[in-house]
């Protein structure tokens, strides 16, 4: 472990910055700078694990290096979705990103000194224009959930209507987010549906736009024709959050009438932090190209005639009257896209079918094996799915994740917090990463945990165990 961070400070020097913005001094202090975050999302380390006296550097290196071998989410195996993929990074994207001139690079307003992470921006709103299927896309917003946001925005301003109407199966923290953005719009409706049959025969006045998630939060392929269909006859704009690695086997959203589509890149060679980064993107047709949010890289021609890069079209509050900016807050994932734009240069469009198409393959291979056990059930019986599924067990889901996570397997997301309606639900996720040996492990686990077998581990220490091996070995 490297600690990168020399924090200079002395106590009376924290004091006097608090006293400067008037707050009180020492720990109250310090505590009331994060009163905006609420109770229940703090997790603050046990005193108890905390020197509580000074300790020298080599000391308190050790002591981190100890804490952090605590995180032991890295050595299993990851069945784990929801909106943040473990999908597999190829060296090449952070040895570019880690480049100094484009890690310590920031807006480049001045295109004379910032022709490459220009042409990073526009080759990325190329790719995800080819992706979409739609004309234009811009240097991204902060991360997937911003963009479906930001994307209401669009159909607010384009349309001047205050309906927004959403499917229940739109990821629950974008619908937040979502929610959070329109209340400042004033007389607004954010309205969730339980499936595209409710909401095409809902009440169609006003309609700013629908909001629907393909591949949908549980993995699920919407039919995206029937909302085109409802959109065309109450003029509302068609809005698909999409994730990027499913359009090598979906079709593109663009090429099915959608009006704008966003999505998050971290799937796209940015690997999995706690929270983040992550990078938005945002897709839209030539007609509602003024209307995006943040950076749009165009090309042009120098003096000399040779390509050159530069903004454009720049909507943002810094360079025109706040009240007409497209976004009067964005941020610009510089880096991020830069690794997804070296990723998708790399697996090309064949390789991105394949790895589309191999998640696919052991998500169903995977689900198929896990109803066969008893009480195992899918909780949408008969609708399509890609690389995700969401299924119901007969135990309660916390246990069973527990019990596998001692067995190094992180079995799913639970969907109960998110979905009160499915107590017992789970999310399970496969990519490329999921490894035959994986699933043989993962239902084999969750054989000898529905059934109750227990053994005891050479560390003395209860686990589950399967009586039996599993009956059909995968061989994807």
């Amino acid at each position: 472990m490297v600690m990168h961070n020399f924090l200079p400070h002395t106590p009376s020097d924290r004091d006097a910055m608090l006293a400067a913005i008037g707050l009180p001094t020492g720990q109250a202090g310090l505590d009331s700078l994060f009163d905006d975050i609420p109770q229940s999302l703090r997790n603050p380390l046990p005193t108890s694990t905390l020197p509580q006296s000074g300790m020298d550097e080599a000391s308190l290196q050790s002591l981190l290096t100890e804490l952090a071998t605590q995180n032991t989410a890295s050595g299993k195996a990851c069945f784990m979705g929801g909106g943040a993929y473990a999908r597999f990074v190829p060296m090449a994207v952070n040895t570019i990103a880690s480049r100094s001139e484009f890690y310590t690079a920031y807006t480049p307003y001045q295109p004379e000194m910032s022709q490459g992470t220009l042409q990073v921006g526009f080759e990325f709103q190329t790719m995800i224009a080819e992706l979409t299927g739609l004309d234009t896309a811009n240097a991204s917003v902060y991360d997937g959930g911003v963009a479906v946001a930001e994307a209401a925005m669009m159909a607010h301003r384009i349309t001047k209507k205050t309906r927004f109407l959403t499917l229940n199966s739109v990821h629950p923290h974008y619908r937040g987010i979502t929610q959070t953005y329109v209340e400042g719009l004033g007389e607004v409706s954010l309205e969730t549906f339980a499936n595209t049959r409710a909401l095409t025969e809902t009440d169609t006045s006003n309609v700013a736009a629908v909001i629907v998630q393909q591949p949908n939060f549980f993995g699920g392929v919407e039919d995206i024709t029937a909302l085109r269909s409802f959109c065309d006859a109450t003029k509302a704009i068609l809005i698909v959050s999409s994730d990027p690695t499913s359009l090598g086997v979906l079709e593109a959203p663009g090429k099915l009438g959608a009006d704008i589509v966003v999505g998050d890149i971290q799937p796209l060679g940015n690997n999995l932090s706690y929270g983040g980064p992550y990078g938005g993107f945002m897709a839209t047709k030539t007609q509602y190209m003024r209307q995006l949010p943040g950076r749009l890289v165009g090309m042009a021609k120098d003096k000399d005639g040779r390509p050159c890069y530069t903004l454009t079209m720049q909507t943002r509050e810094q360079h025109i009257r706040r009240e007409k900016a497209t976004s009067n807050i964005c941020t610009n994932q510089a880096l991020n896209i830069l690794k997804a734009t070296v990723y998708l240069t790399l697996v090309g469009p064949q390789g991105l079918k394949h790895l589309a198409n191999l998640s696919v393959q052991r998500t169903h291979h995977l689900v198929d094996r896990l109803t066969q056990l008893p009480g195992v059930t899918p909780i949408f019986e008969g609708q399509p799915y890609v690389f995700e599924c969401a299924i119901n067990l007969p135990k309660p889901v916390n246990e069973v994740l527990a019990a596998l996570s001692a067995q190094g397997i992180l079995g799913g997301v639970p969907l109960a917090d998110l979905y009160p309606e499915y107590p017992n639900g789970l999310l399970v996720t496969c990519t490329e990463l999921t490894t035959p040996e994986h699933m043989d492990r993962y239902v084999s686990a969750l054989s000898a945990i529905l059934s109750g077998t227990t053994v005891t581990n050479g560390n003395g220490k209860s686990s589950f165990m399967a009586p039996t091996a599993p009956a059909v070995a995968c061989s994807l």
